[in-house]
């Protein structure tokens, strides 16, 4: 059994910040996504276990940073230096492959999403 519970999101105004939180039962992988309206649900970053290595899209690279508590059983996606265009549902995801975290498709368990808006 895999519960996931995001936290964190919110309305920012472009150039601000936000850090979300996901609560996870269970030892997995764990990764982030995101969907806008009328969009493809994409992939944005993702974390071992250790926390030793990280997977991040080009295009939030140098500007959000995924970390990982395992003794509060959470991983935290701080979001820097915000764009209009990252505005999206973010979804928590979590897996028993690494690999499986990059896509979408081969994902296995997934959060209910928390809403980020960014304001021009």
């Amino acid at each position: 059994q895999v519960q996931l519970v995001e936290s964190g999101g919110g309305l920012v105004q472009a150039g601000g910040s936000l850090r979300l939180s996901c609560a996870a039962s269970g030892r997995y992988f764990m990764g982030w996504f995101r969907q806008a309206p009328g969009k493809e649900r994409e992939f944005v970053a993702a974390i071992t276990w250790s926390g030793a290595s990280t997977n991040y899209a080009d295009s939030v690279k140098g500007r959000f940073t995924m970390s990982r508590d395992n003794a509060k059983n959470t991983v935290y996606l701080q979001m820097n230096s915000l764009k209009p265009e990252d505005t999206a549902v973010y979804y928590c995801a979590a897996d028993n492959s690494y690999r499986d975290l990059w896509s979408s498709a081969s994902v296995d368990y997934w959060g209910k999403g928390t809403l980020v808006t960014v304001s021009s």
